[in-house]
């Protein structure tokens, strides 16, 4: 019973964010989008130097949300958009996160979320574009020396820091991402 009312907030979150476009709509919000994930970076290096040599110089890839949105009383949703970066820091695509849940929850929060990709195996998965987190999956909230006692699991390694906002819940499992390629991205925007 609880799977069937899980799998129906599921649903109805996806139908809420399916008119929201993986691609940003114009040059305008991809370099403001370009802006937000630069200040997402430097918070989660400022809050935890540790991460730039456990993570950003080893990790094949990462997925930068700038700002996810999230909130819930007792049905609970969250979305964000966000970047894709190579290992060299080089952009190479835009993902949109988007999440549903049902259970005890309850408030609002923004966050900032980061995803680091251990290997060629986990970044191809998310590339493809239809990335899931299991129901159970956790992050890391970072702070000053959280990095170093971090591993990866399942090959992604994923931490939050928190904007504003309070919410008696804060899992990631659930979360959905689609993902474009900065090509394909270009040739959406020229078009509009």
């Amino acid at each position: 019973m609880r799977l069937r009312h899980l799998t129906v907030v599921g649903l109805v979150v996806a139908a809420m964010v399916a008119g929201c476009e993986t691609t940003p709509k114009s040059e305008s919000a991809a370099t403001e989008l370009n802006k937000d994930c630069d200040a997402a970076i430097a918070l989660f290096k400022k809050t935890d130097p540790k991460m730039e040599d456990k993570f950003f110089k080893t990790a094949v890839g990462y997925a930068v949300i700038p700002r996810v949105g999230k909130g819930g009383l007792i049905l609970g949703g969250a979305h964000g958009k966000g970047q894709v970066y190579d290992q060299s820091g080089k952009l190479i695509g835009y993902t949109t996160l988007s999440q549903g849940s049902i259970g005890a929850q309850i408030g609002g929060q923004v966050y900032h979320e980061i995803i680091f990709f251990q290997d060629e195996n986990s970044m191809r998965s998310f590339t493809r574009g239809t990335f899931e987190f299991a129901a159970q999956a956790t992050a890391v909230a970072a702070a000053a020396g959280a990095s170093a006692n971090a591993n990866y699991e399942n090959g992604v390694a994923v931490f939050t820091v928190g904007q504003k906002g309070l919410m008696a819940e804060a899992s990631i499992g659930g979360q959905n991402f689609t993902f474009d390629d900065v090509e394909s991205a270009q040739k959406t925007m020229a078009k509009d």
